[in-house]
């Protein structure tokens, strides 16, 4: 059987920079450096726990800087698809690293807030009004970034979270400063664990799937087999695999049934309306065809290979 493609991509990673990454890397190793002394010097749980993902975003930023890098190399003999899953892998790191992270704050947390100590509110109080600043920059950097690719966005929620973290901190130290409320440490620290454990799920789960080829979440199956269905000549798609390579570029592979013995013109001709159909309609931009007359395979939608 002749397998025929059809390709329609919209790549936009070279409007991506990794010069606001770099930026972000070393601005927040500076906060992270502060953050630490500032925390052993003061005794603030929630400080070093800011510290601990501030370096988190030191450390997913870094992977993402590279990731970033990867996904631009072109294609060869011995990659063919490139790097173009090395963002989604990032991802799926950092994600990791989030949730990690969470649970031991969690549990310092609880332990901390069993037994209150009393704090320098204000280390505390300077340190976090700087990590705020320095985050809210490289927040305001990826920001745009973030709306293109899950990779940038793993970043770019890794500093979000840290900013939020930095604002909270802020709020412990003034209570802490004005009120000797010194739990609250613990208990804002605790706030921050279970938001991190929150985002970096979804994240987790989000990338996941694309790595282990789910049909995207967009994609109705049933509603494609219906449309394409409906052409005339053809008798049925089957056999088909719907997958996300990365978040720019969705794959469609499939075996289409015709009712005649047609010729090669004729189903490249229904090969471009069935991949303009799934392009505009599906937003899918990879399109791979086995045609059929005859056949006496496996008409289901979904075939266990």
């Amino acid at each position: 059987m002749v397998k025929i493609h059809a390709h329609n991509h919209s790549y936009s990673h070279d409007k991506l920079t990794g010069r606001n990454l770099l930026f972000s890397i070393l601005l927040n190793i500076g906060i992270t450096a502060a953050q630490v002394v500032g925390g052993l010097i003061s005794g603030s749980l929630s400080l070093l726990s800011d510290a601990l993902h501030n370096f988190s975003d030191v450390l997913s930023l870094i992977v993402s800087f590279f990731a970033n890098r990867l996904a631009k190399r072109e294609a060869s003999i011995k990659r063919t698809f490139g790097f173009k899953r090395a963002e989604i892998m990032a991802a799926f790191i950092n994600a990791i690293s989030l949730v990690i992270i969470a649970f031991i704050l969690v549990f310092e947390a609880i332990e901390r807030l069993l037994d209150p100590q009393e704090i320098s509110a204000r280390v505390v109080i300077i340190l976090s009004v700087v990590a705020i600043f320095g985050n809210g920059l490289s927040v305001l950097l990826l920001r745009k970034d973030s709306k293109v690719n899950m990779n940038m966005r793993s970043a770019y929620l890794h500093l979000v979270t840290d900013l939020m973290a930095s604002f909270a901190v802020l709020i412990g130290g003034l209570l802490m400063k004005f009120y000797k409320l010194f739990w609250v440490d613990s208990l804002l620290t605790f706030v921050i664990a279970i938001y991190l454990i929150i985002v970096g799920y979804d994240l987790l789960k989000k990338s996941f799937k694309v790595l282990m080829l789910y049909t995207p979440d967009t994609i109705e199956l049933k509603e494609i087999v219906r449309v394409i269905n409906a052409l005339p000549k053809v008798k049925s798609i089957h056999h088909i695999h719907v997958w996300q390579l990365n978040e720019e570029e969705t794959h469609l592979e499939a075996h289409v049934d015709f009712d005649s013995d047609i010729l090669v013109s004729e189903f490249g001709e229904t090969l471009n309306t069935i991949e303009n159909i799934l392009h505009k309609e599906f937003k899918i931009n990879h399109v791979t065809l086995q045609p059929e007359y005859g056949n006496k395979d496996n008409k289901d939608i979904i075939v266990q290979d």
